[in-house]
C-alpha cells in the first residue's frame, strides 16, 4: 500500500523522507509530520495520513495536534527569556515571585528545582477531579500547599502535569501574563509559528484527534506499558486524573495546561527549536543571549528517575541527550518529548533542529521509536 507525503524535502535527505514513509507503510501512524531545520532554515516539511481515526479527514499542511509533554520546553523557553531580561532568578526562592509558595517547608526551594523535576512536587496529596486541570487557581493552591515528596534537590521525578504549574505561576508573577499569552506574544507571533498553549476556538477545527493506543496494543507492550497503582507514577496520571481522550475535549484545548496541552505540527516545534539550535537568534529574532542559553542547558540531574524509572539527564526544563536516550551524536541536544511519541529538540552542535508530531499514541510513557527512523536518516544525511 502506497502513501501520500506531502510537503518539502531537499533532495539531500531524501532518506529522511523514506524513512517517513515507512513508519505508514508498517501501520505504525494514522497522520504525522516531521519537519528539520539546519542553520535555523528548513530541509524538511513533511506530512501524512489522516487527522481523525475514521480516516476521513487528510492531515493537511496547516494540520496542529496536542503534543502532550512537548509544550514543557515551550513553558521552560518562556521562563528562560525572562531569565535572559534580567525579570527571574534561577537560584532566588520561589515564594519570592510567589509568596504563597512558603508553605509546607517550602520557603527557601529554588526557582531551578522547579525546572529539573527535582522539587519534589510532582503529584498532589489533596483529591482533585479532573475538572481541575481547567482551572488555574485550584491548581497552583494545591501546589503551594502541598509538601515535598522527597528532599527537593536531591534527584528528579517527572514533574509530568505539575512542572506546567509551577513554573507556569512563577512566569505569570512575574510578567503578569500566563503562559499561553506570554507564548504568543514574546514566542509565536515574532517567529510566526503555528503553536499554542490554550487552543483559541478559530484553530480548533484545525486539530486532529488523538487516537489513543487499543487494548490489543497495550497487551502487546505487555510490562512496558503497565502502571503499578502504588507507584508514584500512578498518583502523578491519577490526581487528577489524565488520560488520552481528554485531549480531544474543548475543555482540555481552549484551557492553558503548560506542561500537556500544546497544539502545533512539526514545522511550528522545528521552528522554535530552530532558534535554540543557532543560539538563541534566528532570522532577525533573538529570544535569548548565547550565554543564557548555555545556563539552560547545562545538567542538573542524571540518575535514575524516581517517576519514570529510568535514566534523564535534566537540563532546567530540557531533556538532553545522555547514553539512556540517544538524540543524535552530540550531547548538546535537548528539547523534549510528549506522551504518545511526539518529540522536538535542538543541536547546538550541528545547529539542527527536528521535531515529530503525530496523532497515533504508543502505548507506556517510553519505547516510542517511530521518530528516530527519520532522525537517523536525518543525522545520516549530514
Amino acid at each position: 500500500m502506497s502513501f501520500a507525503i506531502s510537503g518539502i524535502c531537499d533532495s539531500k535527505f531524501a532518506a529522511v523522507r523514506d524513512a517517513f514513509a515507512a513508519n505508514f507503510e508498517a501501520g505504525g501512524e494514522v497522520g504525522a509530520s516531521f519537519a528539520a531545520t539546519i542553520d535555523g532554515k528548513p530541509v524538511v516539511d513533511l506530512w501524512a495520513g489522516h487527522a481523525d481515526a475514521a480516516r476521513t479527514r487528510p492531515w493537511e499542511r496547516d494540520t496542529i495536534v496536542n503534543v502532550f509533554s512537548t509544550t514543557k520546553a515551550m513553558t521552560a523557553l518562556c521562563a528562560h527569556i525572562l531569565v535572559d531580561r534580567g525579570m527571574l532568578d534561577l537560584d532566588r526562592p520561589v515564594a519570592d515571585y510567589w509568596p504563597e509558595f512558603a508553605r509546607a517547608d517550602k520557603a527557601t526551594l529554588p526557582v531551578r528545582y522547579l525546572l529539573s523535576h527535582t522539587a519534589g512536587l510532582a503529584a498532589i496529596r489533596q483529591p482533585l477531579a479532573t475538572e481541575a486541570l481547567y482551572d488555574w487557581t485550584r491548581m497552583t493552591n494545591a501546589l503551594a500547599a502541598e509538601a515535598p515528596w522527597w528532599l527537593p534537590g536531591t534527584i528528579s521525578g517527572y514533574h509530568a502535569m505539575t512542572f506546567g504549574y509551577l513554573v507556569g505561576e512563577v512566569i505569570r508573577r512575574v510578567s503578569g501574563k500566563t503562559v499561553g499569552t506570554f507564548f504568543r506574544d514574546e514566542v509565536a507571533r515574532p517567529l510566526g509559528i503555528d503553536f499554542h498553549i490554550g487552543l483559541p476556538t478559530d484553530a480548533g477545527t484545525r486539530a486532529a484527534e488523538m487516537i489513543p493506543p487499543s487494548a490489543e496494543e497495550i497487551a502487546a507492550a505487555g510490562s512496558a506499558a503497565a502502571v503499578d497503582p502504588d507507584s508514584l507514577l500512578a498518583k502523578v496520571m491519577g490526581n487528577p486524573r489524565i488520560a488520552p481522550e481528554l485531549a480531544n475535549s474543548r475543555a482540555w484545548q481552549e484551557a492553558e495546561i503548560p506542561a500537556a496541552n500544546g497544539h502545533g505540527n512539526a514545522r511550528s516545534v522545528a521552528q522554535v527549536m530552530a532558534v535554540l539550535a543557532c543560539g538563541g537568534a534566528r532570522d532577525g529574532v533573538q529570544l535569548l543571549r548565547a550565554e543564557t542559553l548555555a545556563r539552560a542547558i547545562e545538567p542538573q540531574c542524571y540518575e535514575r528517575d524516581l517517576v519514570l524509572g529510568f535514566p534523564i539527564r535534566w537540563g532546567l526544563g530540557f531533556m538532553m541527550a545522555s547514553d539512556d536516550l540517544p538524540l543524535g551524536p552530540n550531547r548538546r541536544t535537548f528539547g523534549h518529548g510528549g506522551w504518545g511519541g511526539s518529540l522536538g529538540f535542538a543541536d547546538r552542535d550541528a545547529r539542527v533542529s527536528w521535531a515529530y508530531v503525530m496523532n497515533k499514541m504508543s502505548p507506556g510513557t517510553a519505547g516510542d521509536v517511530r521518530g528516530f527512523g527519520p532522525i537517523t536518516a536525518l543525522y545520516a544525511s549530514l
